[in-house]
């Protein structure tokens, strides 16, 4: 059988190891797709460095229009990443007939929901594994692996950048900025690292994942996003201390309406440093690795876990999108798994939440008057707004401070409450003359 021909859109680090991966693992992966796979043409804007890395048996192309007219192509990779042109040639690709393969979340993230629709009518797919945690199949475990089950959550580990910073400060006590310089001399951290340490690129990779697992559009702009930037090495340490460690975590939740708290169905869809369990697997996940938890109904709690980026962990997901799509490449459309996992006339309404509608639980740090009286405050506002307090530690002055010193840090974890009420608490306490700073407020996730 004629083997299915591939044109190739970029080829920087993730083309050049999907390239070479296809090449090495050839005769495997024939065996298993039932027909060969190929590159055959490749667009790029550097011909030299691009016709380099694929050798002469390629045709490279500066125009990656090219690719897309080529008649002979069936399957085109998209590696270019962002919104801009990428976006383009990925509707044109699907215009022109082609199945799509991307690695780009933020594409899929921003305007999934036009380009599966396109996708749709055209009778094509676009598959997107390498797109959410590199090398891990954790969008065919959502979409497939797991389908027989109704998904309660998932929360994950989803970007290497913010986990290795986040290690290195719990390792060897060292703040945030110290720590990024390292992990951008490392390549660990891009130049410009907004994305990774404010916390988009895992606010894309989650959104993506909450389509998946509850059956919605694809909603980024309802996503509640924090970053890193504002944790200090203190925070850390003392989350140590009571038994917690401090990750970035995307998480996504389903809620059920509880008529007497007043609360309405809804979906959590929220990127925020969190307090996790130091016995929870997850939470000894260290590095640039990534981790997905997803909990279903039937399968109860799994876990996902590998490298999240580089050349062949990612190439890998691309690959394995290639051959899914080689095997259904003559299947009726309809037959196909769907884009987002649930039938697109069956697709759910259900609202995502803002953010001052959750309910989770709080570490909260406190720097207050070393006097008599301070805790008894702080606690008499949280009883007062129904917040019920899990524990409190607090240091003696000196601890903090050093010898002669006034002021102490409070640190107090509390059970489940809405944020909202929360907000409220903060606003009170920090009014508080004996509050000598801004009060930091970490989110605590258990994880059962």
């Amino acid at each position: 059988m004629k083997a299915i021909q591939v044109g190739l859109l970029g080829i920087g680090t993730v083309g050049s190891g999907t390239f070479n991966v296809l090449q090495r693992n050839q005769e495997e992966i024939k065996r298993r797709a039932g027909r060969g796979i190929e590159i055959t043409m490749v667009a790029d804007l550097d011909t030299a460095r691009a016709q380099a890395a694929v050798g002469a048996g390629v045709q490279v192309v500066a125009d990656a229009r090219a690719v897309i007219a080529n008649p002979d192509i069936d399957i085109v990779i998209e590696l270019i990443g962002g919104y801009g042109i990428a976006k383009q040639l990925v509707l044109e690709a699907i215009e022109a007939g082609k199945h799509v393969v991307t690695a780009n979340k933020a594409l899929l993230a921003v305007h999934g929901t036009e380009i599966f629709a396109a996708a749709h009518r055209k009778g094509v797919m676009v598959a997107f594994e390498a797109a959410v945690a590199g090398g891990i199949p954790i969008i065919k475990a959502l979409r497939e692996g797991l389908t027989a089950n109704r998904i309660q959550w998932l929360a994950g580990i989803i970007n290497g950048t913010t986990n290795f910073i986040l290690s290195e400060m719990r390792d060897k006590g060292l703040d945030f900025g110290t720590v990024l310089k390292q992990a951008q001399a490392l390549g660990y951290a891009e130049a410009d690292p907004t994305f990774d340490i404010e916390g988009v690129d895992a606010a894309h990779k989650v959104t993506l994942m909450s389509a998946i697992a509850f059956g919605i559009p694809v909603q980024f702009d309802k996503a509640y996003v924090e970053g890193i930037t504002q944790l200090g090495a203190q925070d850390i340490k003392y989350a140590e201390q009571l038994g917690y460690r401090i990750k970035l975590l995307g998480i996504a939740k389903r809620r059920q309406a509880d008529v007497a708290k007043g609360m309405a169905d809804g979906i959590e869809l929220r990127v925020h440093p969190s307090l996790v369990p130091a016995k929870r697997l997850i939470a000894n996940v260290e590095g640039a690795m990534n981790a997905v938890m997803v909990h279903g109904d039937a399968v109860g709690t799994t876990l996902y876990y590998g490298k999240g980026a580089g050349s062949e962990p990612t190439a890998s997901a691309v690959i394995a999108d290639l051959v899914d799509i080689t095997r259904l490449h003559t299947a009726d459309a309809a037959q196909r798994v769907p884009h987002l996992a649930f039938q697109p006339d069956a697709m759910s309404d259900l609202r995502v939440l803002p953010m001052s509608e959750v309910v989770t639980s709080y570490y909260l740090r406190l720097s207050v008057s070393d006097q008599p009286g301070v805790l008894a405050q702080v606690t008499g506002i949280l009883a007062a707004l129904g917040i019920s307090i899990d524990a409190v530690l607090q240091r003696e002055a000196d601890e903090v401070g050093g010898e002669g010193a006034t002021a102490t840090d409070l640190i107090i974890l509390t059970h489940d409450t809405v944020e909202g009420t929360m907000n409220q608490a903060l606003t009170q306490m920090q009014a508080l003359p004996t509050v000598l700073a801004p009060i930091v407020r970490i989110r605590k996730e258990e994880l059962v």
